[in-house]
């Protein structure tokens, strides 16, 4: 199915039901169908194509709504990036995916007028503000397209330093929804509490999955403060709540929950890295009589792969559980044979949520989709039953917050700074991050500054990037060949650390 579609049928059937909620803007189905008609024929009319790429950097909000289905109405890709990039990771996929048009706001101005003038592309800056909310429906001559069409490209850390742009099709996505839809099973009656960014994956589908069923989307930006985020909860009666690590730890360290009764939630799903099974039991103590789903899942997948049910958790706890719906999940070792309980391979994955292929990257399209189905790099034991265990990750890639960071880009980015000859960076243990981001330096023997690393590292990288901790050092562990042993600097860290913390 067409996803723009999932808002139309239920514009049809729930017309004056509130589709989403953002503090005190709500839209219901048929304003938020009709708004983005509008906004869908201002961009035909600004010369927007079918396969045309539209780069969105907005915040969650009704007015991202509006424009995410007015780019597919217009049968155009939606290009959903980070709010936290700066102008240099913002040129790097101006340049990459060559978008027709770029839709931000006036909070986000300055930073895009930036990444638009280091890059070749003079691109139309289309701001969102005052607009969306208030303009009169248009005429929209529908766009022809197939579910086979691509809908959207998520760019996610990729093995090279530049991040790389995932593309995904409508029948990619409108397949993942469905499945997660049946598991979860929601329905026009569930109301999901947003904290996620709509324009990661795992975001994406809680929009998704709910515009589908005609649910309604409750936005709250505010969880650095996670006690007003409860309270939205309360009022406007959530039935699911949606979260990485970091998310629940934040609300069981950091807010008021234990006062708090939840009459109305459901269920409440977890992904974006591995969270420590201590943690689930001490929320589910915190907040018991509902539905804890574990989810594991990559954005190359739209994005969800497995799922362990609520009633599997105590006998296997640490488990991503079985593949969802309409996915085949194998562990194959290096030779491409199942594993064994107990044995190690890496997880592989089939279905129609797996994506087309990365843009512009064939040949690391070509590393990841095999005829077996998509390689993840994660690595990977089952037990006798199938359940799922992630061992570890055949990627350098670091898990912090529920983002995906290429160690590498960090790297390129710090060598740049003068007299500094090389460094690595690694993820360390963090309570709160799931993993921080240490960085390793060796300079040229001229004086360096941690701080002015620091600096360098804030004003050239998403913050989320940027070094927990920063170590001076006089070389870089290698293995014979001269690649950097990032696991011998990662428990030389931590070992270290430990023995700080014990004296």
């Amino acid at each position: 199915m067409l996803l723009q579609n999932f808002l139309k049928n239920s514009a049809t059937k729930y017309p004056d039901k509130i589709a989403v909620i953002h503090q005190k803007d709500r839209l219901s189905y048929k304003k938020l169908n009709d708004l983005s008609d509008a906004f869908a024929a201002i961009l035909i009319d600004r010369g927007v194509k079918k396969g045309d790429r539209v780069a969105v950097f907005l915040s969650n909000s009704c007015e991202y709504l509006i424009v995410y289905f007015a780019i597919l109405k217009a049968g155009a890709v939606i290009t959903a990036l980070n709010t936290q990039f700066v102008s240099r990771e913002l040129g790097l996929i101006i340049t990459d995916c060559s978008p027709t048009i770029f839709i931000s706001d006036k909070k986000h101005k300055a930073v895009v007028e930036k990444a638009l003038k280091s890059s070749e592309n003079r691109l139309e800056i289309l701001l969102i503000d005052d607009w969306a909310l208030h303009h009169a429906a248009g005429t929209l001559k529908p766009e022809v397209c197939s579910p086979e069409d691509l809908a959207m490209i998520i760019y996610t850390s990729g093995t090279t330093a530049n991040p790389k742009g995932v593309m995904l099709s409508h029948e990619n996505l409108s397949a993942n929804a469905e499945s997660i839809i049946g598991y979860l099973r929601l329905t026009v009656n569930d109301k999901i509490m947003v904290v996620l960014p709509f324009y990661s994956s795992y975001g994406n589908s809680l929009l998704t999955t709910h515009i589908r069923v005609g649910g309604t989307l409750v936005i709250d930006n505010r969880f650095m403060y996670p006690n007003l985020v409860i309270d939205s909860m309360l009022a406007e009666k959530v039935t699911g709540f949606a979260g990485v690590p970091s998310s629940f730890l934040l609300l069981i360290k950091k807010s008021a929950i234990r006062k708090y009764q939840f009459p109305n939630l459901r269920y409440v799903t977890q992904a974006g890295g591995a969270m420590a099974p201590s943690m689930i039991e001490e929320f589910l103590e915190i907040v018991p009589d509902i539905e804890f789903y574990v989810m594991y899942g990559q954005t190359e997948a739209s994005p969800r792969l497995s799922y362990l049910k609520s009633e599997n958790l105590n006998d296997k706890m640490g488990s991503i559980g079985k593949a969802i719906p309409g996915v085949e999940l194998t562990v194959l070792n290096e030779e491409g044979i199942p594993v064994k309980p107990g044995q190690t391979g890496e997880i592989v994955a089939k279905g129609r949520n797996v994506m087309q292929g990365y843009w512009n990257a064939p040949e690391e399209t070509a590393l990841v989709l095999r005829k077996e189905g998509l390689f993840t790099g994660d690595l990977a034991q089952i037990d006798e039953e199938g359940f799922i265990y992630i061992v570890g990750r055949k990627k350098e890639i670091i898990k912090s917050r529920g983002n995906s960071i290429n160690p590498f880009e960090i790297e390129n980015v710090v060598c740049q700074i003068p007299n500094i000859v090389e460094c690595a960076a690694v993820g360390i243990s963090d309570e709160i991050l799931g993993e921080a981001i240490a960085l390793f330096v060796v300079g040229n023997g001229s004086v360096i500054e941690e701080k002015d690393i620091m600096l360098f590292c804030r004003s050239n990288m998403a913050a989320y990037k940027v070094p927990k901790k920063i170590e001076i050092v006089s070389e870089l562990p290698k293995t014979a060949s001269g690649k950097i042993k990032r696991q011998e600097l990662r428990k030389n860290w931590e070992s270290e650390n430990s023995l700080s913390c014990a004296e």
